[in-house]
């Protein structure tokens, strides 16, 4: 019996978020011939990003356009999502395990009285049906979950998985009417993004990430010059964000964001447990650090043992050479 796969896509900063695309690509890996896959796009002003996401999907997509819905509130997305399911009643919910992501998720699970795998890094096929593996114990081991029947509810992991390819004939798009509900119990009125204009952390191919031998604010600021070079974000452990040197919004690890970038350069970060539990998958890991015998030496895949303020301007020189 053919199933229905539900891709609920994100827009931040008027565009479509690349794990959107992700969540697309796990989609078509866990379906089988004869599975159907359809988006939903939930926004303000958004009938030109749903074109864009039509360009991605073999399925429909489902747009949801109204201006309450400019910037997420879990009650009014939930609210949008509910319109859309009585248009579509899906087997299988994908979403990017995103700050957005792991609120609504556990809603819709709830809603449809189905189980929920999240945090999913890949994805594979065992005899038809999809096996997910999601890491566990921060990071330290990975296990390998099915579901054993009823709707599913999948979160994806940025920055995991290939976007999905372009298709050759665009989706169609629905125009889904909603009504708000008038009895929202909270309102956001305004965002604001202490990182507006930078590459999202969670979404970086690069990332130069500082710690406590950063030694103060200002000595984020060769990190945020070599960055830019790379056109990468920066990010910080715990210790750096406690000790005031930067916003808690650049915290990476157990307790802040979880990333997978390409590259991750770590410098003046020790590798408490802590941290490493937020960017341990990372593709290759450099680190910078004064100590020989710090722990981050012993996951990195490139280690340099220097004080980070004369080597990380001489990598800023180089690397302006060459990509500038």
């Amino acid at each position: 019996m053919s199933k229905t796969f539900v891709v609920v896509a994100e827009v931040r900063g008027g565009s479509l978020r690349q794990v959107s695309l992700e969540a697309l690509q796990a989609a078509s890996i866990a379906k089988n011939e004869g599975d159907t896959v359809a988006a939903v796009l939930i926004g303000s002003q958004i009938t030109t990003l749903a074109a864009d996401l039509a360009g991605y999907v073999d399925g429909r997509v489902y747009a949801v356009d109204h201006p309450e819905l400019e910037i997420y509130n879990a009650e009014a997305y939930f609210d949008a999502v509910q319109s859309v399911f009585e248009q579509v009643t899906p087997d299988v919910v994908f979403l990017g395990h995103t700050a957005l992501g792991r609120d609504l998720a556990p809603k819709v699970a709830a809603h449809l009285g189905a189980g929920q795998i999240s945090d999913v890094t890949a994805i594979e096929q065992n005899g038809g049906e999809a096996v997910y593996t999601r890491p566990i114990y921060a990071g330290k081991a990975f296990e390998q979950k099915s579901f054993t029947g009823g709707p599913q509810v999948v979160t994806i992991r940025p920055n995991n998985l290939a976007p999905a390819p372009s298709v050759s004939s665009p989706g169609e798009i629905i125009e889904i009417d909603y009504a708000p509900s008038g009895s929202l119990r909270s309102i956001v009125k305004d965002i604001v993004r202490k990182t507006s204009g930078k590459v999202d952390l969670t979404e970086a191919k690069i990332i130069v990430s500082g710690g406590r031998g950063v030694k103060s604010a200002e000595g984020f600021k060769p990190l945020e010059e070599l960055a830019d070079v790379l056109h990468g974000a920066v990010g910080a452990s715990r210790a750096a964000c406690d000790a005031g040197y930067c916003d808690y919004s650049m915290q990476i690890g157990q307790t802040g964001k979880v990333v997978t970038p390409e590259i991750y350069i770590a410098c003046g970060i020790s590798g408490a447990i802590q941290h490493l539990a937020g960017m341990s998958q990372s593709r290759v890991i450099i680190a910078i650090n004064k100590d020989p015998e710090a722990p981050i030496f012993k996951v990195a895949d490139y280690g340099i043992v220097g004080d980070l303020f004369e080597v990380v301007p001489l990598l800023t020189r180089e690397f302006r050479k060459v990509l500038v």
